[in-house]
């Protein structure tokens, strides 16, 4: 991700590091509070595990995970410490509150990202897209603040909508056991026991071969949630 413009090192480095700047906030407004979502919605249900591991906070520190902010830095999608619970401690069925906790992290990146895109759609600042031709520079603190804005935006809904694929160890996996009738979640929890896996394979493995389904879901649904929030096409 911050890649992206590596040409702007030489030729506009105030606007490298905004898009620097830009990532690293979507890293700790979409990861960070994704994860405490996690423990608060936990704890909330009855849980005291999340809080007695200090994960019922804010600090980014509790909750980035090495390897899941790495990804987020350079590709564009990644995942924070994984929040631990039990969920039959929890004052529902443990498959219900499994889905409710689960939920609670992707639900909140797009939260965040409803939030912050509210001065691009009242035009407080202006839309201006990281993923777009940037070579022109920016003039003026708005503009600045307009692209921060837009790219955390943009990396809040990657994040959120990543999270929800129904692979193993993502939240989609268990939100989608939490939907699924009994028997056939019960099949297809099994899918578990590949770990990382299937994950791996979707992101590296089968783009190599020229077949890339991750992008094909990911880029449009986003798209439409950009638009959604800012209102710009």
């Amino acid at each position: 991700m911050i890649w992206l413009h590596a040409d702007l090192i030489n030729s506009d480095f105030l606007l490298f590091l905004t898009l620097v700047g830009s990532t690293l906030l979507a890293l700790l407004v979409g990861i960070a509070f994704h994860e405490a979502c996690h423990a608060f919605m936990a704890n909330a249900l009855g849980d005291a595990t999340p809080a007695s591991q200090g994960r019922t906070t804010l600090n980014p520190l509790a909750h980035l995970d090495p390897a899941g902010t790495a990804l987020m830095l350079f590709v564009g999608f990644g995942w924070g410490k994984p929040v631990q619970f039990n969920p039959y401690g929890l004052k529902l069925k443990p498959k219900t509150a499994s889905l409710l906790v689960a939920a609670a992290g992707p639900l909140s990146n797009f939260v965040a990202a409803g939030v912050l895109a509210i001065p691009i759609k009242m035009g407080w600042v202006p839309y201006i897209n990281p993923f777009g031709t940037l070579g022109g520079g920016l003039e003026g603190a708005n503009e600045y603040i307009g692209l921060i804005l837009t790219g955390t935006v943009y990396l809040s809904c990657i994040l959120g909508i990543f999270n929800l694929l129904p692979l193993p160890p993502l939240d989609g996996f268990k939100v989608a056991i939490g939907v699924l009738p009994d028997d056939i979640a019960a099949e297809f929890a099994k899918l578990d026991k590949y770990g990382i896996g299937p994950l791996m394979l979707l992101i590296f493995v089968l783009p190599f071969f020229g077949y890339n389904p991750l992008g094909d879901v990911l880029q449009p649904t986003v798209r439409w949630l950009v638009h959604l929030f800012t209102g710009v096409s």
